[in-house]
């Protein structure tokens, strides 16, 4: 059993998108992050910088005792290679999709955020981050249709879990001031990925959690 701690973000979602794909059996605890719920001393044991989603392996393959992991794309990789599911076997491919993911981690998911930050939720407009967090979230979309021209799925010929990273942080595409008919292989990679059943169920599962009826 894993024990997810989540919140409804692009970050919560990677893992129940994952989890949902994998079937690997699960149970949420809600951190509600807007009620400061991921300052608890029980929730910094298991995820030190105060971000969720973090997750306790009750059965890792070790036996020795639960295993607490912190970070998405650290969850993402681990939680594939404890199914071996949704991760390529060879070295080659396996690095494509780690530098898919890394390039989530470390470029889309940070300036994405600073959009929806300067863009939405700041009480002071900005109009110099505002721009720059827009054009760069813009330039971002642009490596990755790139990147999706020819191709079903971000990385290694498969569906893995890169395209899982990346996918809640399109979502949010009007929040970002992006226009998906600019980026046709971006946008047909999109709607595969929405109508997909388990991101379906992922989503639903997010509106039930955050009240969202």
């Amino acid at each position: 059993m894993i024990d997810l701690y989540y919140w409804t973000t692009p970050n919560g979602h990677k893992i129940t998108v994952f989890l949902e794909e994998s079937g690997l059996p699960y149970k949420i605890h809600p951190v509600n992050i807007s009620k400061n719920e991921q300052f608890a001393s029980d929730f910094l044991k298991i995820s030190p910088n105060n971000k969720i989603p973090a997750i306790v392996d009750n059965a890792p393959e070790d036996n020795k005792g639960p295993l607490s992991l912190f970070e998405s794309g650290a969850i993402l990789w681990y939680l594939a290679e404890k199914s071996k599911k949704f991760i390529p076997h060879s070295a080659r491919e396996k690095a494509e999709v780690s530098e898919w993911l890394f390039w989530q981690m470390g470029g889309l998911g940070p300036m994405a955020g600073q959009n929806h930050h300067f863009n939405t939720y700041a009480p002071e407009k900005i109009p110099y981050a505002m721009e720059r967090y827009t054009k760069e979230t813009a330039r971002l979309y642009g490596v990755l249709d790139k990147q999706l021209h020819g191709r079903d799925w971000v990385a290694a010929g498969q569906y893995t879990i890169a395209d899982m990273a990346i996918y809640p942080w399109i979502v949010p595409h009007k929040m970002q001031g992006q226009n998906l008919d600019d980026f046709p292989n971006l946008k047909k990679w999109y709607e595969k990925m929405q109508s997909r059943e388990a991101v379906k169920k992922a989503y639903a599962l997010a509106k039930d959690i955050s009240g969202q009826k």
